[in-house]
């Protein structure tokens, strides 16, 4: 792709360009510094992994002289992205949104800068026009430009109605508050570039439209690839549910070890997305064969780790791991949960133990892990459903609870 500004030049290079609505308009505005914006709705208290690689998209920008607007969306979680679902989102409470909110606010300080910069990022919730706006008022001036037709088309809705799941009319509505929001950022803050992944194109696409209509903008829309493992899982899924980025929901440790337990074929696509190495490093790594590609997973894992824990986290992580996996002695950093005395005294049933430790989500999981062998304590096997943990299993101060050879953690007296 023959590109001259940085940013697309960029992305290219690390495999994060999908499409855009015209590629030289953009490469020209990028070339003179373009702001862009990505939004993010407030479903749950954490972003996933699979929020990041949105976060890594401006992360580029910014890093290539661009100004990247994190917009946060207090408003559109009222309504609900239809994208990609078979049914409704559960609508939340506007006390649980701004709580949300408050919750998600700080993970975008580690990957951007902002300040009052030309290249500073600046966050913006929605909230501030939406919940503002008059219906009939909205209806006139935005929804006479909507082609229903147009929407129709879109596989938000299109694929609902196909498959006969219902779509409510203020799901339907989604859209053109999506397609509103990159109009008010132009007016707003002189906001050119929409940006997403790839699912999101239909809704770039309106925007784009909307703001010619409206107001005769040029606007431009960009989307990257939607991330999947080698093995075709959705990004940022595992068999325990979703990898957070907030710490008190995944720990830096587990977070570690989610990119150390990337696939194989994974491992030069994750450095090339998720790390600022340079390229040829990654180049270097990617070509590692045999056991040594372990070497670069544990690259990966660290630089993953260090991007949203910071380095002094990640580098703790990665000792641990190596304290737990090659030296086979239990590591002060291990995530850790408290156990009385008095637990301990009357017998602390295994499976409660495993619970309390996030590892397993019930005892009857704890029970089906029990019996195929995967539960240890202190590296020795669990056979009986009924074993109790007491103070005869405190070394140092702790109990290790390991589940298969990669799940660790520690119960601190």
């Amino acid at each position: 792709m023959n590109v001259a500004s940085p940013f697309l030049r960029e992305i290219t290079a690390r495999g994060q360009f999908h499409q855009c609505t015209d590629l030289q308009g953009l490469d020209k505005a990028a070339l003179a510094g373009v702001t862009g914006y990505i939004g993010f709705d407030m479903t749950a208290p954490s972003l996933h992994v699979g929020n990041l690689t949105q976060i890594m998209f401006l992360r580029r920008l910014q890093q290539a002289g661009g100004k990247p607007i994190v917009l946060l969306g207090g408003g559109t979680t009222r309504v609900g992205d239809p994208s990609g679902k078979e049914e409704m989102r559960q609508l939340l409470s506007e006390e649980q949104i701004v709580k949300n909110t408050a919750s998600i606010r700080g993970t975008f300080d580690k990957f951007l800068s902002f300040g009052p910069g030309k290249s500073d990022a600046i966050l913006v919730d929605n909230s501030e026009w939406l919940l503002k706006l008059n219906y009939l008022d909205f209806l006139r001036t935005v929804g006479r430009h909507m082609s229903v037709n147009r929407m129709l088309t879109m596989d938000s809705v299109r694929l609902r109605l196909e498959r006969e799941q219902p779509m409510s009319f203020i799901e339907f509505n989604y859209m053109i508050l999506q397609a509103y929001d990159f109009v008010e950022l132009k007016r707003r803050y002189n906001c050119d570039l929409q940006m997403g992944g790839s699912d999101q194109w239909g809704n770039i696409v309106n925007g784009v439209e909307l703001g010619r209509r409206m107001e005769s903008y040029n606007l431009f829309g960009l989307t990257q690839p939607l991330i999947t493992t080698a093995s075709g899982a959705k990004m940022g899924k595992t068999a325990d549910g979703a990898v957070w980025l907030n710490a008190d929901m995944k720990s830096p440790y587990d977070y570690w070890q989610y990119w150390r337990n990337a696939e194989d074929a994974d491992v030069g696509r994750f450095l090339r997305i998720f790390t600022d190495l340079p390229l040829d490093e990654i180049a270097r790594l990617e070509a590692l064969q045999g056991a040594e590609i372990n070497d670069a997973k544990k690259v990966l894992a660290t630089e993953a780790t260090a991007l949203l824990h910071g380095r002094d986290e990640a580098n703790k992580a990665a000792s641990a791991a190596q304290a737990t996996f090659e030296q086979g002695v239990t590591s002060a950093d291990l995530p850790s949960f408290p156990v009385t005395a008095a637990e301990l005294d009357e017998g602390l049933r295994v499976a409660a133990a495993f619970v309390r430790a996030g590892l397993v989500a019930s005892n009857g999981e704890a029970k089906r892990h029990i019996a195929a062998g995967a539960l240890r304590v202190n590296d020795a096997p669990i056979a009986d459903e009924a074993a109790t943990l007491t103070h005869a299993h405190v070394i140092n101060g702790a109990i290790k609870l390991s589940l298969g050879k990669k799940k660790h953690a520690l119960l601190k007296l």
